[in-house]
């Protein structure tokens, strides 16, 4: 499909807001068929399902932190956040305008400690690994996936930790089944993780400096380090004054329509975390998302309305947890596993080989 002009003679000019797995993979799709702006606060892009094993060896986070220069070649990168969006224009912090014709909003979640450059990321890596490596005692606040994966890699690295696990719920894993929960429990327990569940920790005036905390059963406990892994959230606080302020839901979510176009919109579209659709919020999702997303674009760009493919959200779930490198937990349509096989699947490489090949990437050679 060649690239469309617009009535000027020039490419059409695209915006991408966030720089995570749905904004990158947009990025590139269109890249040389479009003037792509990718907005990010950051020089990189960082898988994040392979955040947890680079804590407890740093040196995974060299394949699964990628500049972004290394995938989007042919287009411009502002490393600046977005602070408002008009019908024309995305506004960055850095005071810069962005002019578009189609927009593509794809912040997912707010994480406050990531820094601009790659560089500092890998030492706040080394740092964290320090911390756990000089640590006695280890609280695990949040028992979902990213919880739940943790103690895993934790658990398995260094045998030697006494870990405490608390989950404000009644399970673990609550987003798949008991089933796959059961099995997870099952296995911290054989892997001596304490879990305490329906219990929560206050999270106001937490340091690094403090060791002993009272969970809200009164029960006190001792840790050298925390790591807290509760949900963040949505990053579209910078929408709440723009013109998609009404297209957000009651939880900061854009709704979007079964082209991924923000609901009322032409020309604008969202992916990832932070659409409304509901399933599970996976890189897989991300990754389909962007695909259809990006061709929907394309074909509105060649007056192709009516060829647009609509978005299928995954149901029922298929869901992997991984319990360290050679340990994991699936949840499939048909039936629930846990052991090697499931490992064998995710955990060795925790997909991050994958989704380097889908940025035009080397999966384990470094660029």
């Amino acid at each position: 499909m060649d690239a469309p002009r617009g009535s000027d003679g020039g490419l059409r000019r695209v915006a991408v807001v966030g720089g995570g797995i749905a904004g990158s993979l947009i990025a590139k799709s269109l890249q040389f068929f479009a003037h792509v702006t990718l907005i990010d606060p950051k020089e990189y892009l960082e898988i994040p399902y392979g955040s947890l094993r680079s804590t407890v060896e740093p040196c995974f986070a060299e394949r699964m932190l990628i500049d972004h220069s290394h995938y989007f070649t042919n287009g411009r990168l502002i490393t600046s956040p977005a602070v408002d969006v008009t019908e024309s224009q995305v506004l960055v912090a850095d005071g810069r305008h962005v002019v578009f014709d189609f927009l593509v909003v794809a912040t997912g979640h707010h994480d406050f400690t990531l820094p601009t450059t790659r560089t500092q990321r890998l030492h706040q890596y080394t740092e964290e690994n320090e911390k756990i490596r000089r640590a006695k005692s280890i609280l695990i606040i949040g028992g979902g996936p990213t919880g739940v994966e943790l103690a895993g890699e934790i658990a398995t690295e260094f045998p030697d930790k006494a870990i405490t696990l608390v989950h404000d719920g009644p399970r673990l894993l609550e987003f798949i089944g008991p089933k796959a929960s059961n099995k997870a429990f099952r296995w911290m327990i054989s892997k001596r993780v304490d879990v305490k569940l329906e219990q929560t920790i206050d999270l106001n005036n937490m340091s690094d400096e403090i060791t002993s905390f009272r969970s809200s059963k009164g029960e006190i406990i001792r840790a050298d380090c925390y790591f807290v892994c509760t949900g963040k959230p949505v990053a579209s606080a910078w929408l709440h004054k723009s013109i998609l302020k009404s297209s957000l839901d009651s939880h900061g979510r854009l709704m979007v329509d079964g082209y991924l176009r923000v609901k009322g919109r032409h020309n604008i579209f969202a992916i990832g975390d932070i659409t409304d659709i509901r399933e599970s919020k996976q890189g897989e999702s991300a990754k389909r998302q962007a695909k259809v997303a990006a061709k929907n674009m394309k074909r509105l760009m060649v007056g192709k309305e009516s060829k647009m493919e609509s978005y299928v959200a995954q149901s029922p779930p298929t869901a992997m947890v991984s319990l360290g490198k050679k340990q994991a937990i699936a949840q499939f349509s048909f039936t629930t596993m846990s052991g090697i096989f499931p490992a064998f699947i995710k955990s060795r490489d925790l997909f991050v080989g994958k989704a380097r090949k889908h940025l035009g990437l080397h999966p384990t050679l470094l660029d």
